[in-house]
């Protein structure tokens, strides 16, 4: 006869094996998760290191890009690093002529960012590559796995895009341009 013990063993050992099955999926996604940014992100990488650039200054480039005339504190937020995270590589790409900071025309105290002629061509040289991989693997998949990818991925970034009602979360959309300067 069992006893209450090794019953409760064979009990657990029960839901450790499911959890386990689940657990080696949820490994798995990871690895896969992994392996899949890092292929996303090997050209990039390979041209900023030509010019001794890293992946915070793709992410500077690509959100000034999308958004013209935002203003240093909105990248801030955008990115969500601090002042001290953003001034090295913000000074770089400054200093390199490929981002330009004016005067916000409404507060003259704010700066505003945008992208040099320089800034757009590597900027777009970057996100070209990443935009061939999607393109590449959206078509491989068909729109109903485009769709699911995205679905997943807006529930993975919806904690730190504020978003915590579920009928939102699914319904992203592309960083639209900031307001110009002078519509503030």
């Amino acid at each position: 006869m069992l006893t209450n013990m090794v019953l409760r063993a064979i009990k657990v050992n029960m839901v450790d094996q499911k959890n386990t099955d689940r657990d080696a999926e949820l490994f798995a996604a990871i690895e896969l998760f992994f392996f899949a940014f890092r292929a996303f992100t090997a050209g990039p990488d390979a041209i900023l290191a030509e010019r001794g650039l890293a992946r915070l200054h793709h992410r500077i480039l690509y959100f000034v890009a999308r958004r013209p005339g935002q203003r240093v504190s909105d990248l801030l937020a955008t990115l969500g690093i601090s002042k001290q995270a953003l001034h090295a590589p913000l000074r770089q790409l400054l200093d390199a002529n490929l981002v330009m900071m004016t005067a916000d025309e409404q507060d003259r105290r704010a700066r505003c960012l945008s992208l040099s002629e320089e800034g757009a061509a590597l900027e777009a040289r970057l996100s070209q590559t990443q935009r061939e991989i999607l393109a590449q693997a959206f078509a491989a998949g068909g729109e109903a796995a485009e769709a699911g990818w995205r679905g997943v991925m807006d529930r993975l970034a919806a904690p730190v895009n504020g978003v915590s009602d579920e009928s939102t979360v699914g319904a992203s959309q592309p960083v639209a341009p900031a307001a110009s300067p002078q519509g503030r």
